[in-house]
């Protein structure tokens, strides 16, 4: 039941698939550098107090949450994907059924 895409269509999907991941790469290069920072900071960086310097494991982790959040709405959730279609036909198959013989 699936309608065959048009080459305009497909260039528009691609390159939206493409700059969802693009944009992910881009993220975790951040983070990467970020939290490189900060990881020198906390190492090597100076003491001012009793554990003053690990507060930087909470951003770590927070940045790290969302940027695993990220990814799996690019990669696992994202148009197209194996699941994300799956769910989609499973609905259009309801939605047909529910709409039977002379329904809107």
């Amino acid at each position: 039941m699936n309608t065959p895409l048009s080459p305009d269509d497909i260039e528009h999907l691609a390159r939206r698939r493409a700059g969802a991941k693009l944009g992910w790469y881009i993220h975790a290069t951040v983070y990467l550098l970020v939290n490189l920072v900060w990881f020198m900071l906390w190492q090597f960086g100076p003491e001012f107090g009793l554990g003053a310097r690990r507060w930087s494991i909470f951003p770590v982790l927070g940045w790290g949450l969302g940027l695993a959040l990220h990814g799996i709405s690019v990669f696992v959730l994202g148009n197209g994907s194996g699941l994300r279609e799956r769910l989609v036909q499973k609905e259009r198959e309801r939605l047909q059924r529910g709409r039977g013989p002379g329904g809107t």
